[in-house]
């Protein structure tokens, strides 16, 4: 297990995990760089350089807003929204930043933020180059960074060699692939969860990691609160419309159609998957599981969970979430969780996977079962596609967390109907989907060049 939960599960702001949750943390790492090598104070001048999918859809995900702030010295999981706009604002007008909250330095959109689409750099199609000069205009220093998908963020020395996030060798439990983990669950008669959480306690008390798994399960809960009250129109110029609060009113007001209809839980689920997705567009408040543009599918299923199943309790949450965090976990080391590489299967596609067996194993599902539903799950994701109309992360991004979410309980239900007993393996559909990914065209992958973003005419 080389990435852990609190990896994969980060608390950041929308709309993208890979082009605005990553840059602004490479910005970070830069900044932290500068200052190890004592030249911070000596900086005039940055450069920043967007590479391939980030300088292609990087304006409609707010790429030039995280790089902007992140300068700036903020980071993703501690700011607020509100003020993160205001300050924007004020960069973007005066040309001009106060860098990591020191001295202020020049910063121009059209000089010091270049949008090179026709290139890019070697390891990933998320690729960023920080370039440093003085105040005579000499470079004193430069770094590339990428931004690999799900807000992780690599250095090109990390990249090159493929360097685990986070390693966990004195972890109890080493697994890399999902049969690895079965074999634990076997000979240690433990559950996936249970295995997730003796790793995760090699480094953090058992207190400490059930009150954080529980911070995670709030946070989400408040991005579908806060997305069930705003309205009005999505940035971006598609004028896409909130639709949460006016679906969540229209279900408090027919409460007794559920007794007619007993696919209104569906409605639910739906409205859960909107709000957050929505929120996510509008830059707000929301929890990379495992990215941003897949926000809505785990929340969704947790918060059916919560709502709909008897006998729901915070150690069930626990449970599901350390149980997708092993599934994602997957997915990161053997294929990728980045649309820029996998399209939307290693997004929504794998964020499908995880909650189906989270959920899976929260109604009783045994090892085999889970690692069945997380399977089933993906093989019918495998080949989507990233296709973000204008670039923005609307459409179809916010309807697709829908049907993730749904796909995810079916699949968890269909897999609690077996044994355990299937023809495809997990780790057979991890490399499939790998495979598919390299296979498939770049327009489809997250550069708004092909598929609905290039058959939908914009007006």
């Amino acid at each position: 297990m080389s990435v852990s939960l609190f990896e994969l599960f980060k608390i950041g702001i929308g709309p993208s995990s890979s082009h605005t949750v990553g840059p602004m943390w490479a910005a970070r790492r830069y900044l932290d760089r500068l200052d190890g090598k004592g030249i911070k104070a000596a900086v005039a001048r940055i450069e920043v350089r967007l590479y391939a999918s980030l300088a292609l859809t990087g304006m409609g995900h707010a790429t030039d807003k995280a790089i902007m702030l992140g300068l700036a010295g903020l980071r993703p999981d501690t700011l607020d929204p509100d003020d993160a706009e205001d300050l924007y604002g004020f960069i973007r007008d005066r040309g001009e930043l106060q860098l990591d909250r020191g001295r202020r330095i020049a910063f121009r959109m059209d000089r010091e933020l270049l949008m090179l689409k026709r290139e890019r750099l070697p390891h990933h199609p998320n690729g960023i180059r920080f370039t440093a000069f003085d105040e005579a205009g000499t470079e004193i220093d430069t770094a590339d960074y990428y931004s690999v998908g799900g807000g992780f963020v690599l250095s090109a020395e990390e990249a090159g060699d493929r360097t685990p996030v986070l390693k966990n060798a004195r972890a109890p439990f080493e697994f890399k692939s999902a049969d690895a983990l079965l074999e634990i669950c076997d000979r240690e008669k433990l559950s996936i969860a249970a295995v997730v959480l003796a790793n995760e306690e090699t480094w953090r008390s058992p207190a400490e990691v059930r009150s954080q798994i529980l911070a995670i399960r709030d946070a989400m809960l408040d991005s579908i609160e806060r997305g069930c009250r705003m309205d009005g129109i999505l940035p971006g110029g598609l004028k896409v419309r909130r639709r949460a609060k006016q679906l969540r009113s229209e279900l408090l007001k027919r409460p007794e159609s559920a007794l007619r209809d007993p696919l209104t839980t569906l409605d639910w689920v739906n409205l859960y998957a909107l709000a957050v997705n929505e929120e996510n567009a509008a830059g707000g408040r929301v929890v990379t599981a495992p990215t941003n543009g897949a926000a809505g599918v785990i929340p969704a299923v947790l918060a059916y969970y919560e709502r709909f199943v008897h006998g729901a309790s915070d150690d069930g949450v626990v449970t599901f979430l350390a149980t997708t965090s092993a599934i994602g976990a997957l997915y990161k080391q053997n294929a990728s969780i980045s649309a820029a590489e996998m399209g939307c299967q290693g997004e929504v596609g794998v964020a499908c996977s995880m909650a189906a067996a989270g959920l899976a194993a929260v109604l009783g599902g045994k090892p085999r079962q889970v690692e069945n539903a997380a399977e089933i799950a993906m093989e019918h994701n495998l080949g989507l596609t990233c296709d973000p109309i204008g670039g923005l992360v609307q459409i179809p991004c916010i309807e697709r967390n829908t049907m993730g979410a749904v796909k995810a309980i079916n699949a968890a239900r269909l897999a609690l109907k077996g044994d355990g007993t299937h023809f495809v393996s997990l780790d057979n559909v991890i490399e499939t989907m790998r495979q598919t990914g390299e296979d498939m065209s770049e327009k489809y992958k997250e550069t708004a060049l092909g598929g609905l973003a290039a058959n939908v005419t914009l007006c």
